[in-house]
Order: structure tokens, then sequence, then C-alpha cells
């Protein structure tokens, strides 16, 4: 195992984690139902078949497209629906 490269990918997605909408509905869930072992086993496997996906996606496009297009891609999509976000508060 990469050890740099887990320590780089825990990090980044654990602070891009935090306080966001997903922490928001585990919170929420858990203090509905009362059943909180639930909701985060619930919370898990989804986040495990999400991360599947789109490292599956990653590793696809990775082959067809260079990764510097892709993180170019991705940084004007954030662009494009932070200026949506932004004009619809308006």
């Amino acid at each position: 195992m990469d050890w740099k490269v887990f320590l780089a990918t825990f990090g980044a997605v654990f602070f891009a984690e935090l306080a966001d909408k997903t922490q928001l509905v585990g919170i929420g869930m858990a203090a509905k139902t009362g059943k909180p072992i639930s909701v985060w086993l619930g919370s898990v496997s989804a986040y495990v078949i999400v991360t599947v996906i789109s490292v599956f996606l990653g590793a696809l496009l990775a082959k067809f497209i260079r990764p510097e297009l892709i993180r170019y891609i991705g940084a004007a999509l954030f662009i494009i629906i932070g200026f949506l976000m932004f004009f619809k508060a308006i």
C-alpha cells in the first residue's frame, strides 16, 4: 500500500466531509430514530458504495483523459454550481 496516497486521500476526504450535509443527515436520522448504530451502518454502507463508484469511474476516466483535464473539469463544475447557488440565493 502507498501510505502517502492513503494519508493524502484520507486527509482530503476527512476535511471535505466535516460539517457537510451528509453529517447533518446522520445527526438528524440518529436523533429522530434513536438508533445510532443503524444510522451509522446505513451511512457507512452508502459511503462505501459511493466511494467504490467514484474510484472506479476515476480509474476508468484516467485511461482515456489526462488527470489534469479531469481536475480542470471538476474545478469548472464546482465554479458553475457555486454561481448557480449564488444567483439562486439572490
